[in-house]
C-alpha cells in the first residue's frame, strides 16, 4: 500500500478547533514535513488548493498558500517523493496549468502529478468575480473533463486544436514536453464525480468516515472499482486519513478530547451554509456530505486514534479493502506525527513490509 501525506498548506491542518495545534502555513513547515516524508519512505506529497477560508474563532483555512509554486519549491529540495499540486479549474485555463506542470516536471525530473478541484464553494470564485453560477453546481465534472483532455492532448504531442463546451483550443502550443507521465488524481464522490474519475484519472480520493472504523469506506471503494471496470481503466483509491497517536490507548485519547473540546461550531456553520448552495440530490457528493458533519468531532474525515501498534494494525486493515491503492495521511501536529509514523508506526506495518526492504 502508498502512504502519502497531505501537507500543511492551510493553517491548523484538518482540525477545525481552537484547543489543537495553531499554526499558519509557511515553505519551511511543508518543507520540513515533506522531507521528513521522503526520508521515511512515504511515496507522495500532496498539497491542497483553498481560496478562501471558514473563519470561526479558529480563522479555520483563513490562511493558505499557493499550491502550484509551493511544490515547485518543494520539487526543488527533494529527491525521490512524488509531488501533487492542485488545480482550481474555475481559476487557471488548462492551457497554463500543462505548462505549469511541465516546469515542476522539469523541476523534480519527473516526480510531478495534479490533483483535479471541480469547485464547489461558491463565496472562493465570487470574491474574484468568477463564478460561472449555479450551472456549474451541475456541469463541473464535464467541464473537468474537458480540462484534463486539453492538458493530456499537450503533454502527448505538444499541440491540440481541442473543440468542446467550454474550451476551445486553436493550435495551442506547449513545449517541452514532460519527461514522464503526469498522473492525474480526482477527489470526488458523487455517482457523476466517481464516473469522471473512473474516465480520466489515474487516482481518485474515497472518503472515510468515523473514528476507528478503518474500512467504513469500502462502499466507496467499491462504486469505484465498478466504475473503473465499466470504463475498461485501473484507477486507485486513495484514502484520506487523520492520525492521533501516542504511545498508549489513553494519552492518544485524552488528546482526542481535548481536540473535541474546542471544536469551532461557527466555523463549521459557515461551511455548511457554503455546502447548501448545491441543489445536487447526490448523498454522497462533497457538498451534501459538508451538510451531515458530525458535530461531535472536529474533521470531517476518518480518524484513528491510538497507540502506534493500534494505528499501524488498522492502517493494515485499510490495505485488505479490494481496489484501495494508498492512504493520505494528515496528523494534529505534522512535524510530530512525521516522526511518530516513520519510527514508531511504519515499522509496524505489514502493509509496508516490502516498501521498507527496498
Amino acid at each position: 500500500m502508498e502512504v502519502g501525506v497531505f501537507i500543511p498548506i492551510g493553517n491548523n491542518g484538518w482540525l477545525i478547533s481552537t484547543t489543537s495545534p495553531q499554526y499558519l502555513p509557511t515553505f519551511d513547515l511543508n518543507r520540513e514535513v515533506t522531507q521528513k516524508a521522503e526520508r521515511y519512505g512515504l511515496d507522495f506529497a500532496l498539497s491542497m488548493i483553498k481560496l478562501r477560508g471558514f473563519g470561526g474563532p479558529s480563522q479555520f483555512w483563513d490562511h493558505n498558500l499557493e499550491s502550484f509554486t509551493l511544490m515547485a519549491g518543494l520539487a526543488a529540495v527533494t529527491s525521490r517523493i512524488q509531488l501533487f499540486a492542485s488545480v482550481a479549474v474555475l481559476t487557471v485555463p488548462p492551457a497554463f496549468a500543462a505548462r505549469m506542470a511541465v516546469t515542476i516536471d522539469s523541476i523534480s525530473h519527473g516526480r510531478f502529478g495534479i490533483n483535479i478541484v471541480s469547485g464547489w464553494q461558491q463565496a472562493e470564485y465570487t470574491q474574484m468575480g468568477i463564478w460561472p453560477g449555479e450551472a456549474h453546481f451541475q456541469r463541473r465534472y464535464e467541464y473537468c473533463a474537458e480540462y484534463v483532455t486539453v492538458m493530456r492532448e499537450l503533454w502527448a504531442t505538444g499541440q491540440s486544436d481541442f473543440r468542446g463546451e467550454f474550451f476551445r483550443m486553436d493550435d495551442c502550443r506547449v513545449s517541452p514536453l514532460p519527461t514522464a507521465p503526469i498522473r492525474i488524481i480526482g477527489a470526488a464522490q458523487s455517482d457523476r464525480g466517481t464516473r469522471f474519475a473512473a474516465e480520466y484519472c489515474d487516482y481518485n480520493f474515497c472518503a472515510s468516515f468515523g473514528v476507528n472504523e478503518p474500512t467504513r469506506f469500502a462502499p466507496s471503494v467499491a462504486r469505484l472499482v465498478a466504475a473503473s471496470e465499466a470504463a475498461g481503466r485501473d484507477v486507485g483509491a486513495l484514502i484520506l486519513i487523520m492520525v492521533i497517536a501516542d504511545e498508549t490507548d489513553a494519552a492518544a485519547w485524552a488528546k482526542w478530547e481535548h481536540y473535541k473540546a474546542g471544536i469551532d461550531y461557527e466555523a463549521f456553520a459557515w461551511r455548511e451554509a457554503q455546502a447548501g448552495a448545491d441543489p445536487n440530490p447526490d448523498p454522497y457528493a462533497t457538498p451534501n456530505r459538508y451538510k451531515l458533519t458530525d458535530r461531535t468531532s472536529p474533521t470531517n474525515q476518518g480518524v484513528l486514534v491510538g497507540s502506534y501498534a493500534a494505528v499501524a494494525r488498522m492502517l493494515d486493515e485499510v490495505a485488505t479493502v479490494p481496489g484501495v491503492r494508498g492512504v493520505m495521511l494528515t496528523f494534529d501536529d505534522f512535524v510530530i506525527g512525521m516522526e511518530q509514523f516513520g519510527q514508531r508506526i511504519q515499522p509496524l506495518m505489514r502493509s509496508r513490509a516490502e516498501a521498507l526492504a527496498a
